[in-house]
């Protein structure tokens, strides 16, 4: 999950390479809406070994409500630290 600032606006995607995606969120190449919204910050990350695995938690988390999710960041990363600089 990307966030631009505590509590704010959040994005959910799933990658094969977190390191590379997050680094085109920051450039501005990830997606129109990290773009539009400036969400540079990766806050919460969970890994599979399979891809189907990961698309449907990506749906899961995406049907969840917004507090839900605050909640889900809040337990791992509760200072909202980016967590980028823990991937390279």
């Amino acid at each position: 999950m990307m966030a631009n600032r505590y509590r704010r606006t959040l994005y959910i995607g799933v990658t094969s390479d977190l390191a590379a995606r997050i680094w085109q969120h920051r450039q501005g190449t990830g997606s129109d809406f990290c773009a539009r919204h400036r969400l540079h910050r990766l806050v919460w990350a969970d890994a599979s070994n399979s891809i189907e695995d990961c698309i449907a938690h990506e749906k899961r988390l995406k049907r969840w409500r917004r507090e839900w999710k605050f909640d889900l960041i809040e337990r791992a990363n509760p200072e909202w630290s980016d967590l980028y600089d823990h991937l390279t």
